[in-house]
C-alpha cells in the first residue's frame, strides 16, 4: 500500500485535480490520499489558507468580511463546476465557513477551525471527483482516521496512541481521501499542525498503515542540490537520507515541512518526492540509508532572517550555570534559539529575527546586563546561514577547507562556523547581503567538477 500526498499546487484548479485523478487511477496501490488546501494558480494568486486566515482575522476585528468570503466561495465554485461535481458540495463548504465564523470559541480555536476548511474541502472535492471517475473512494475525516493530537492550536503534535487506530484503516476498502494539516484532541477539539502540516499528516498516515512508500507530489521534478533561484540549472538529487533531508528542510529547502519526515523516519518508510505535472519521472527518494556512496556534499541550503546575540565575559567557562541562566532569560521571553556556538569566554546565540519585537530586544539585553554582568554584549541583525549537507562530510578530508576557501574567493566574510553533532552538516553565518555570491561559490566548488579557482 502507498500513501500519496498532494500539495497545494496539485489542487489549485480543476485541471490540476484531473491530473491527481489520473495519478491515483494509474496505480491501485495508492489507497491513501492526503490533500492540502488549494494553492496558487499563478504568481498573482493567493493560497486558500491565506485567504481563510485573512477571513478569520477580519471577522475577529469585527470588520466586514463578505468580500473575502465571496472570493473564497468563487474559487471553490469554479473548481467544483469545472470538475462537474454536485452543487451541494459548494453549499456545504459555504455553510461550514459561516458556521465556524459564528461559533463561540477562543480566537485561537476558531482560527484553527476556519483555516482547516481549505484541506477539508479539498478532500471532499477529490473524493467526489474520484467517485465520478468510477473509483471506489471515500472522504475520511481525521477524527475518523484516528489522528489524535495535543491541544496546541496551530502547533499540534501527534499522540503515540494514534498509530494503532490509524493502522485499522488498512482493513477498509476503496481509496481513502484524508485532509491534511489537522487532527483532533482526545476531547474532540479540532487543532491544526504548524503551517505546511499536510506533509506531517501524510507522514503520520504512512507510518500508521505501514506503507511501502510515501509519495509526496508537488510542483518540482525533484529536490535540487541548491535553490534554483540562486544558482541557475542546479543538479538534481536522486537519493537523500532522512538526516540529510531534515537538515536541508530546516535551512531553507521548501519541498518538505521540516518536521514532516519524522513519523516516516521512525518507521523506516521510503519517501518519493514527485511532480504532479510529470508523475512518471523518478523524482527524489528519501531513505534511511543509501546503498551506494554519493558525493560528500549532497546539497547547499540557505536562509536569511537571523540575529546573533553575542555575550562575552572573562572566565565564563568557570562560572557554573552561566549558559543555563542566559537561555532561561530567552525562555522567559518566549524566544527559542537555533544554534549556540561558544568559546571559553564568550557565547553566540543564533535566533530568528522574527522572534524579536523592539520591546523584547530591550528587555532581553537589560536582563542579561543586570543578571549576568557581561564584559561585552551585542545583538546584531541581518545574518544569513548557509548549510552544506551530506552524510559523507564526516568521512571526507578537507570539506571545511574547501568551503572556507570558496567563501574567501567570493569575498564573503564568515561570522560564524558550526558543525552539527550529527556530522551531517556544516553551517556558516554571513551577512545577508552576501548570501547569493556565497552560495554560488560553494556550489561551484562542490558540484561543478570542471571548476578551478582562478
Amino acid at each position: 500500500m502507498k500513501v500519496a500526498k498532494f500539495g497545494g499546487s496539485s489542487l489549485a484548479s480543476a485541471e490540476q485535480i484531473k491530473k491527481v485523478g489520473e495519478i491515483i487511477k494509474s496505480d491501485p496501490k495508492r489507497k491513501f490520499v492526503i490533500v492540502s488546501a488549494p494553492g496558487k494558480q499563478n504568481k498573482e494568486d493567493r493560497k486558500m489558507t491565506d485567504l481563510l486566515i485573512d477571513l478569520a482575522n477580519t471577522s475577529f476585528a469585527n470588520q466586514p468580511y463578505e468580500e473575502l468570503l465571496q472570493t473564497i466561495i468563487i474559487r471553490f465554485h469554479k473548481i467544483i463546476t469545472d470538475l462537474g461535481l454536485n452543487r451541494q458540495l459548494l453549499d456545504d463548504i459555504h455553510h461550514s465557513i459561516l458556521h465556524n465564523l459564528k461559533r463561540e470559541q477562543s480566537a485561537a480555536d476558531k482560527m484553527d477551525l476556519i483555516k482547516s476548511i481549505g484541506e477539508d474541502s479539498s478532500a471532499k472535492i477529490v473524493s467526489d471527483y474520484l467517485v465520478s471517475l468510477g473509483l471506489e473512494a471515500y472522504y475520511v475525516n481525521p477524527k475518523e482516521a484516528g489522528i489524535l493530537v495535543s491541544d496546541e492550536p496551530g502547533n499540534a503534535q501527534i499522540l503515540p496512541e494514534s498509530f494503532e487506530k490509524i493502522k485499522t484503516l488498512r482493513e477498509r476498502s476503496g481509496i481513502l481521501v484524508i485532509p491534511g494539516f489537522f487532527g483532533y484532541t482526545k476531547a474532540g477539539k479540532l487543532v491544526t499542525f504548524s503551517r505546511g502540516g499536510s506533509d506531517i499528516t501524510g507522514s503520520i498516515i504512512a507510518a500508521g498503515i505501514h506503507a511501502e512508500l510515501y509519495e509526496n507530489f508537488t510542483d518540482v521534478d525533484s529536490v535540487y542540490s541548491v535553490n534554483p533561484t540562486i544558482v541557475e540549472n542546479p543538479k538534481e538529487i536522486k537519493v537523500l537520507t532522512y538526516k540529510e533531508m531534515r537538515e536541508l528542510s530546516y535551512a531553507g529547502f521548501t519541498v518538505f515541512h521540516d518536521e514532516a519526515l519524522i513519523p516516516a523516519f521512525k518507521r523506516g518508510i521510503p519517501v518519493a518526492i514527485k511532480n504532479t505535472n510529470n508523475p512518471y519521472l523518478q523524482g527524489t527518494f528519501v531513505v534511511s540509508e543509501k546503498k551506494e556512496k554519493s558525493r560528500a556534499v549532497v546539497g547547499i541550503a540557505s536562509d536569511t532572517g537571523f540575529s546573533t546575540l553575542y555575550v562575552g565575559k572573562y572566565l565564563m567557562n568557570r562560572e557554573i550555570g552561566f549558559g543555563r541562566r542566559l537561555l532561561q532569560i530567552l525562555e522567559d521571553e518566549q524566544i527559542s534559539f537555533e544554534h549556540a556556538p561558544s568559546g571559553i569566554d564568550d557565547i553566540s546565540v543564533i535566533i530568528r529575527e522574527r522572534q524579536f519585537t523592539p520591546e523584547k530586544e530591550v528587555k532581553v539585553l537589560e536582563r542579561i546586563k543586570e543578571e549576568l554582568h557581561p564584559d561585552s554584549l551585542s545583538l546584531q541583525h541581518g545574518l544569513a546561514l548557509i548549510m552544506i549537507v551530506g552524510e559523507g562530510i564526516m568521512e571526507t578530508i578537507g570539506i571545511a577547507e574547501k568551503a572556507t576557501t570558496a567563501l574567501a574567493h567570493a569575498n564573503v566574510n564568515i561570522k560564524m562556523i558550526n558543525q552539527g553533532s550529527s556530522y551531517v552538516s556544516m553551517m556558516f553565518g554571513i551577512d545577508a547581503k552576501d548570501l547569493n555570491k556565497g552560495v554560488n561559490s560553494l556550489y561551484k566548488v562542490f558540484f561543478d567538477d570542471d571548476y578551478e579557482y582562478e
